[in-house]
This record gives C-alpha cells, sequence and structure tokens, in this order.
C-alpha cells in the first residue's frame, strides 16, 4: 500500500538522475502527480512525461534531462503566504534564484515564481534544483 504515490515517483527521478539514466517508468499516474511533473518540464527540469498503460491504473513514462541536482516533497504539505515565501526559499533552495518550489493553489499547481508574480499563496508540494 503506498500512502504517499507523489513522493515514491520524486525518489524515482532523483535516483535516476543520479545514477544517470535517461528515462523511468513510474506508477501510479494521478492528474497531481502529472501536474508536478508539467511544471517540472516547464522549468526544463524534465524533457519530456507521458501516461502510458491507462487501463491498469497508469504509469508515467519519464525522459529526465541533466539538470536536475535534487529534488524531493515537502512534508507535511505546509501552507504558506505569500509573504512569507523568501522563508521557504532559504529553507529548501541553496541559493536565490536557483530552482523553484512547487505549490497548489486555488489557481492550480505552479513554482512559487508564478504564485509570486499572481500575488497567491498555497500549500508547499516539492522542490528541485
Amino acid at each position: 500500500m503506498r500512502h504517499d504515490p507523489l513522493n515514491d515517483i520524486i525518489n524515482s527521478i532523483k535516483n535516476a538522475s543520479r545514477i544517470g539514466r535517461k528515462e523511468i517508468v513510474a506508477e501510479p499516474a494521478g492528474r497531481l502527480i502529472g501536474r508536478v511533473l508539467k511544471v517540472m518540464q516547464e522549468y526544463n527540469y524534465l524533457k519530456s512525461f507521458e501516461v502510458i498503460d491507462e487501463a491498469r491504473g497508469g504509469k508515467f513514462r519519464i525522459v529526465l534531462s541533466d539538470t536536475i541536482n535534487n529534488c524531493g516533497v515537502i512534508k507535511p504539505r505546509l501552507p504558506v503566504k505569500i509573504s512569507n515565501m523568501d522563508r521557504y526559499e532559504a529553507r529548501y533552495l541553496p541559493a536565490q534564484d536557483f530552482g523553484i518550489l512547487i505549490l497548489t493553489t486555488t489557481k492550480g499547481v505552479m513554482s512559487h515564481i508564478e504564485a509570486r508574480k499572481l500575488g497567491i499563496g498555497g500549500k508547499l508540494l516539492a522542490y528541485v534544483y
């Protein structure tokens, strides 16, 4: 029984990136995970991803780029206001303007950069750099 599928996929991406693999197949495929992967793809941390084998619950085929140094899930899912975003950037990212925090907001899943432009907060899901 899986308790946190997002954590499983992020760890699979991190481990595959560390050993130099170019592609992984990870399961299960879910909407939240797909949206997190889409944000990672927008910032060039992933080359592409697609859903395969939908009949059995779905799997993701993820093509990695060589730009991931580290990534992880933020637990517990901390609520963050836009005014406190700098505190969490300093906590989870190694340097200013290096990497992204991924959060879920009322406008959908997005990076902290987009959330700052829109002036909204949300709940932290993951970090990538």
